[in-house]
């Protein structure tokens, strides 16, 4: 009787048939949708959801995790390398009136630029998995550094105890290094305090709630009100954004605000700021407290349309104290006119969509929320800066991101911005098109 079964494919029958994809010869598509690559036999394969790309046309190519990234990428890089040309254009005159070489500011500033450059690069090769193991040393870690500027290490520059190191070899700002450690510690502690919440209620907040309180106090004790506005906003986003209840959320935004108050009233020197922007200055105020606000904007008033050149600004001939520093603002308005200083808010617009964008279409919380926190850090420092050299806000001393003269400043936004492209790798189709481009 002869063999009824079926015969088995072999190596030489004829293969079975399948459908290709759209514009491929020979490509298969997988089980879960997933493209991969043809003819060439690299065997590449492509996430699942990639097909979904195809929908990102029009407007909606604005929302492309992938444009996302790179955009972040060209508008950090585009605000540090115009930093540099800022800084350089916003000092000469200054270095010239110190004895020294009007190429000084800038070429420290371009050390620093390298320097953050180098180390955003390292940063952006640390797996996010590994920001999330060690955030609780690294928050600890940069509260003693802040802790020594009531040290004999500290340095006291215009009043603010915020510094550490040897005058006129090496200073460095250690609070700086605080709003990282907060926007990667942060998120990771509200994500084990949301899961003991059901446990052990209200006390499961315990520990966030406590070290955001250090990292206040530590800043505080420099007198530093600005970068303690930028803490607050870090921390409260991170409350916020990771469960905090909303009842409790109020009142510690209540307690802050009476701390900030008290904070504020107890220095007479920041009371008188506070009322000459909001008042109007007497004849003494100008020459005193209402100065440096007075000349910002004569310096953006002055700048009109398109400028009056790079290089070629007025105010910065010692009419503007810290015109490279936290005013240079006011320069880049009076050199470039209103197109540069739009051009200045649309690149930090898109740093922050960006990182926002991405945010959104990522599913691991602690990851989205990092990057919303930085999203805070950056775009919200800027335009506190900005809101100061129109007179929206009393002078408060926050460098502009970037942009403004300082090595610390520098470094750390351009080491935020390494940790913020790790975390948006995490992203499976941001993944995949860096994987392939090598970047």
């Amino acid at each position: 009787m002869a063999n009824s079964r079926k015969p088995s494919r072999s190596s030489g029958s004829a293969p079975r048939r399948t459908r290709t994809s759209r514009g491929g010869t020979g490509s298969g598509s997988d089980a879960k949708g997933g493209r991969k690559s043809g003819g060439s036999g690299s065997g590449r394969q492509v996430y699942p959801d990639a097909d979904r790309f195809n929908s990102y046309t029009g407007i909606r190519a604005l929302l492309n995790p992938i444009w996302c990234y790179h955009g972040f990428r060209i508008a950090v890089l585009a605000l540090t390398c115009f930093g540099v040309v800022m800084v350089f254009s916003s000092s000469a005159v200054t270095m010239i009136s110190q004895g020294s070489s009007p190429w000084k500011q800038a070429l420290s500033q371009g050390g620093y630029c390298i320097l953050g450059l180098i180390l955003g690069w390292v940063a952006s090769r640390v797996p996010h998995g590994t920001y999330q193991r060690y955030g609780f040393r690294f928050v600890c870690g940069s509260i003693v550094l802040q802790l020594l500027t009531i040290t004999p290490l500290g340095v006291s520059v215009n009043g603010n105890a915020g510094w550490i190191g040897i005058p006129g070899v090496f200073t460095m700002q250690p609070a700086e290094i605080v709003k990282l450690a907060l926007c990667i510690w942060m998120p990771s502690a509200m994500l084990v305090a949301v899961e003991r919440y059901e446990r052990l209620g209200l006390k499961a907040y315990t520990k966030p709630v406590g070290v955001f309180v250090c990292t206040l106090g530590a800043v505080m004790v420099g007198k530093d009100l600005g970068t303690t506005m930028i803490l607050v906003l870090i921390g409260v986003t991170s409350l916020l954004i990771g469960g905090f209840p909303g009842r409790w959320l109020s009142g510690v935004g209540a307690v802050l605000a009476v701390c900030i108050a008290l904070f504020v009233i107890g220095s007479p020197n920041r009371m008188r700021r506070i009322m000459a922007t909001y008042q109007p200055c007497t004849t003494d105020a100008q020459q005193d407290v209402c100065y440096q606000a007075i000349h910002a904007k004569f310096a953006m008033g002055s700048g009109g349309l398109l400028g009056v050149g790079i290089g070629n600004s007025r105010e910065k001939w010692n009419y503007l104290p810290e015109a490279h520093n936290d005013f240079i603002y006011a320069i880049i308005g009076e050199e470039t006119g209103f197109l540069g200083a739009v051009m200045v808010i649309a690149l930090f617009a898109v740093l922050g969509w960006s990182l926002v964008c991405v945010a959104l279409h990522m599913r691991h919380r602690y990851v989205s929320t990092v990057l919303v926190c930085i999203t805070v850090w950056i775009v919200g420092q800027a335009l506190v800066n900005i809101m100061v050299v129109v007179g929206l806000l009393p002078v408060m001393g926050i460098p502009m991101p970037f942009i403004s003269a300082g090595g610390s400043s520098l470094i750390m936004c351009l080491v935020a911005a390494g940790v913020a492209a790790s975390m948006m790798r995490a992203q499976p189709q941001i993944k995949a098109a860096t994987a392939t481009l090598g970047s």
